[in-house]
C-alpha cells in the first residue's frame, strides 16, 4: 500500500514546446505564426525567455472589430480603452494581454485547470520554477488527461483515499468504472461516510463518487449541523 495519493501535475500532461514570440514582433508576423502553427494564442516573452504577456486571436480581431475612438472617448472605461490601444498595436506587446498568467512543471493539474476557468483562457505558458523561463505549453485538452488514467492507477488511489478515512479497503467492495467509483459496505463509524467520499472525489480522474456505506456507530447522533 502506497503511503501518499499521487497528484497529477502540470508536468505529466504538459506540450514540452513552447510556442512563443519577442515583443517587438510585427503584427503581420503574430498572425502568421498562429496560423501556422494552429493555435489560437502565443506567448509573448522579454528577452530573458520570461513570458510578459500572452497575445490571442481575440486581442488580434480587435483590430477588425473596434471602431476608432469617439470624442467623447475621455468618458470610456479601462476597458474600452484598453481594447482601442490594441485595436491600433502594431507589435505583439502592444496587442497582448498582460501579466502573463503562469504554472510551472509542479503545479497541480486541478490548479491549473481552475486557473484556465478563473480567466476564461485555454492555454498557460508552463515557466521554469527557479529561473521563469517558457518551457512548454498546457492546453484545456492536455488536462483532460487526466480523465483518461488507468483502472489500476484510479484504483490504488482509491484504497489510499479509503485507507485515510480510517477504514480499511479490503472492508469494502469497490469498483471503478469510467470515472465512476462506486463504494459498498460497512464502516465503523458515520462520520467516516462524508470523509470517505470526499477523499475519494478528491483523486485525479474521478468523476463521481457513488457511495452507498451503513455504519455500525451513530458518532454524529445529537451533533448539531454545521452552520453556512
Amino acid at each position: 500500500m502506497r503511503e501518499a495519493m499521487m497528484i497529477m501535475n502540470v508536468g505529466d500532461v504538459m506540450g514540452k514546446v513552447a510556442i512563443a514570440v519577442r515583443q517587438d514582433t510585427s503584427f503581420a508576423d503574430l498572425v502568421e505564426t498562429m496560423r501556422r502553427f494552429k493555435v489560437g494564442a502565443v506567448a509573448v516573452i522579454d528577452a530573458e525567455r520570461r513570458p510578459v504577456g500572452v497575445a490571442s486571436a481575440d486581442d488580434l480581431l480587435l483590430k477588425e472589430i473596434e471602431a476608432p475612438p469617439h470624442p467623447a472617448a475621455v468618458f470610456e472605461g479601462r476597458r474600452q480603452r484598453r481594447e482601442h490601444a490594441k485595436a491600433g498595436g502594431r507589435t505583439a506587446a502592444q496587442v497582448m494581454t498582460a501579466p502573463a498568467i503562469t504554472v510551472t512543471p509542479r503545479t497541480p493539474v486541478r490548479e491549473a485547470a481552475r486557473l484556465m476557468h478563473e480567466h476564461r483562457i485555454r492555454q498557460l505558458p508552463v515557466v521554469d520554477e527557479s529561473t521563469g523561463k517558457i518551457v512548454g505549453t498546457v492546453h484545456q485538452s492536455d488536462l483532460l488527461r487526466i480523465f483518461a488514467r488507468p483502472v489500476a492507477d484510479v484504483r490504488a488511489e482509491v484504497d489510499v483515499a479509503v485507507w485515510r478515512a480510517g477504514v480499511d479497503p479490503e472492508a469494502l467492495s469497490i469498483t471503478v468504472d469510467h470515472g465512476l467509483v462506486s463504494l459498498r459496505g460497512t464502516v465503523p463509524r458515520r462520520s467516516q461516510i462524508t470523509l470517505l467520499a470526499e477523499n475519494v472525489q478528491a483523486i485525479d480522474g474521478v468523476i463521481e463518487v457513488d457511495a452507498q456505506v451503513g455504519f455500525e456507530v451513530d458518532d454524529l447522533a445529537g451533533v448539531p449541523p454545521l452552520r453556512r
